[in-house]
């Protein structure tokens, strides 16, 4: 078995949800009744944001492969960002880092490619909606990403950091969030919504809403990084 190296605690919520999700798909793909062995680096959350605030990518990227360099001398064999937003940086960190890494965005477009899914709405923190590491892969698939409107992005960024980082996962967000599946329903063809923040799937819990699947990004992560474990 392959040793993978999580890059964690962004936030500890979503770390949680991924190293539960990894037991889970590894007892039922291997049903041997075995566990997997896999290593997970704690970063300090803060220092992320800090880099992503002061728009200094560099930094943000040399301090996850400091990260990564860690994951590595512990003898996992590749690895992954258990978020999103750090994906900024993901092509720096890659070709830097001394083991592979699965990017939940390439993962994330190879399952919409699958479903032949072909305009999603892109839901995450600001910086993910804003940026382009997101469009800039969906783009080569033929794939248009929309986001929504910024009153609703301001919406998503301030509760995703306020109330799901923390782990409130409150009934009137829930209803706030699906509003704005609506309202980008409302005005363009959507076939699908990516919950491209991996604390998303912790309040939207459901596979779609009103027709529109959503794509959990955390899922298809660690489907990713299960299969890789059992090459």
């Amino acid at each position: 078995m392959k040793i993978l190296g999580i890059i964690g605690g962004l936030g500890s919520e979503s770390t949680v949800d991924y190293y539960q999700r990894i037991i889970a798909l590894y007892r039922e793909r291997t049903g041997d009744g075995s566990y997997p062995e896999f290593i997970i680096n704690s970063v300090d959350l803060k220092k992320g944001l800090d880099f992503m605030d002061a728009n200094d990518l560099t930094g943000m990227a040399d301090y996850l492969l400091q990260g990564v360099g860690k994951l590595a001398r512990a003898g996992a064999d590749f690895g992954l960002i258990s978020a999103n937003t750090p994906h900024i940086v993901f092509e720096e960190v890659a070709s830097k880092s001394p083991i592979p890494l699965i990017s939940i965005v390439e993962a994330t477009c190879a399952a919409a490619k699958t479903r032949k899914l072909k305009q999603l709405g892109l839901f995450g923190t600001r910086y993910t909606m804003q940026a382009n590491f997101y469009p800039k892969v969906f783009a080569r698939e033929g794939i248009e990403l929309l986001v929504p409107d910024p009153h609703d992005q301001d919406y998503l960024h301030q509760k995703y950091f306020s109330e799901l980082v923390p782990g409130k996962f409150l009934p009137e967000t829930r209803a706030g969030l699906l509003a704005i599946v609506d309202r980008i329903k409302a005005t363009s063809d959507i076939d699908g919504v990516i919950l491209a923040g991996t604390e998303l799937p912790l309040i939207l819990r459901a596979r779609d809403h009103n027709g529109i699947p959503f794509l959990d990004t955390t899922k298809i992560h660690v489907e990713a990084a299960v299969a890789q474990m059992l090459l």
